[in-house]
């Protein structure tokens, strides 16, 4: 992310504007402003070699007037507490958008998991967790994956928060591996339900996707299963991906199985063979009919927002696109489709996974899939309707179905009024 781009002013600034259009009463809108709740700490953690390294976490439940917390926990050497506030504001309306009873949280350390062994990152994990016991909970506050963790830190930080309190509790944390209470469907979520959203606009706009050209930057959990399902449930054809060293480029089309082998055998897609290599910034302006942001936030800004040549942006990453952006997009007769509507799939998946854990049932996966299908159809047509009615850009419309439904929550509750 640009060092002059601060994701917080950034949620803050596309909350000012949905407040304006709702006509928010000004003390209701200062409380949607700012986090509820924030930790931060120091976690002490005794490396391989015996030394000791000293990172710095943080925790923030940004609003629960709808439900507990729910929030990714990321790994990050470039992480802040900015990053974080955003993420949690963010996670709030996009619970509210896909009208789950959760609330927003989210949570973060400041490290490079890649320089960590496996047992340094378990003992970062469960200091982590015992940091964070007391505030979280299946009623208060429900961690899950987000960058560069996974399904098996999140058994740790279960079996610590186990340890703890002394009860079995698999619904604290969420995007567990399904033999420890996981949900089927979990792994592909964010994807698939971008999938659905694309599809959705398809149909909104009057467009036959089958075949077209498809550029994914990031190539992590999201990235690389846009690929796979854009292929298998749309007919997409990826010819461009890239990662944190770069991107390939082949204009017939990049086939999945040998990019993610290639991937997982040398950490890069650098060298991979029949493409050509290009940089993150040339990916996102080439002349594709969808293009997925998959990776950090605001890489789409007011500077190359004129160059984008995307007929749709489907943002499976958080926070990828600039106010500024967002209006030239507009202007430029570009669809968006929103990061809190795109990548929704991954917290209702995990928002299944808490219903399976409360009554100790669980679905077939065709049942999650139908289930998520049902939630991300329902959520497009309401944003893509109020977009129309207010003839306003898919951002905006988003943040006015899901501000107004925290705003309502809140006002009830008598916390501001």
């Amino acid at each position: 992310m640009p060092a002059h781009f601060n994701p917080f002013q950034i949620a803050q600034q596309q909350l000012d504007e949905a407040a304006a259009r709702l006509e928010l009463a000004p003390a209701l809108h200062a409380f949607l402003r700012e986090p509820m709740q924030e930790v931060a700490f120091t976690l002490p953690v005794m490396m391989d070699d015996g030394s000791y390294e000293v990172f710095q976490g943080f925790r923030i439940q940004y609003n629960t007037a709808r439900g507990p917390a729910k929030g990714g926990i990321r790994f990050h050497a470039d992480e802040t507490v900015d990053t974080v506030r955003a993420l949690a504001a963010w996670m709030t309306w996009k619970t509210s958008l896909m009208d789950l009873p959760l609330g927003g949280g989210k949570g973060g350390v400041v490290c490079d998991p890649r320089s960590l062994s496996p047992s340094e990152i378990e003992r970062l994990s469960r200091g982590y967790m015992r940091k964070i016991a007391h505030l979280v909970g299946p009623e208060e506050d429900v961690p899950a994956p987000d960058v560069y963790t996974n399904p098996q830190i999140m058994a740790w930080m279960l079996d610590e928060y186990e340890a703890i309190t002394g009860r079995h509790q698999p619904g604290v944390i969420t995007g567990k591996p399904v033999h420890l209470f996981g949900s089927q469907g979990r792994s592909d979520a964010t994807a698939r339900g971008g999938m659905y959203t694309v599809r959705e606009a398809a149909q909104a706009l009057g467009i036959n996707f089958e075949g077209a050209a498809v550029a994914i930057q990031g190539y992590g959990n999201a990235g690389q299963y846009a690929h796979k399902l854009g292929c298998e449930l749309l007919g997409l054809k990826t010819v461009a991906i890239s990662d944190s060293r770069g991107g390939i480029y082949n204009p017939h089309g990049i086939d999945y199985a040998a990019a993610s082998a290639w991937k997982q055998r040398t950490g890069s897609l650098a060298g991979f063979k029949d493409a050509d290599a290009l940089t993150n910034a040339e990916l996102l302006e080439l002349p594709v009919a969808i293009l997925f942001p998959a990776a950090l936030e605001a890489v789409i800004t007011a500077e190359n927002a004129p160059r984008i040549q995307a007929r749709v942006i489907a943002e499976l990453a958080n926070g990828p696109t600039t106010p500024e952006a967002d209006q030239i997009l507009y202007d430029k007769g570009v669809f968006v489709i929103p990061d809190f509507l795109c990548n929704a799939g991954g917290v209702t998946v995990s928002y299944f996974e808490q219903v399976q854990n409360a009554y100790n049932f669980y679905w077939p996966l065709a049942e999650v899939h139908a289930r998520l299908d049902a939630i991300m159809t329902k959520a497009f047509r309401e944003v893509h309707e109020m977009a129309q009615a207010r003839q306003v850009h898919n951002r905006l419309a988003a943040y006015l179905v899901a501000v107004a439904r925290v705003a309502e929550a809140v006002v009830t509750r008598g916390w501001v009024r």
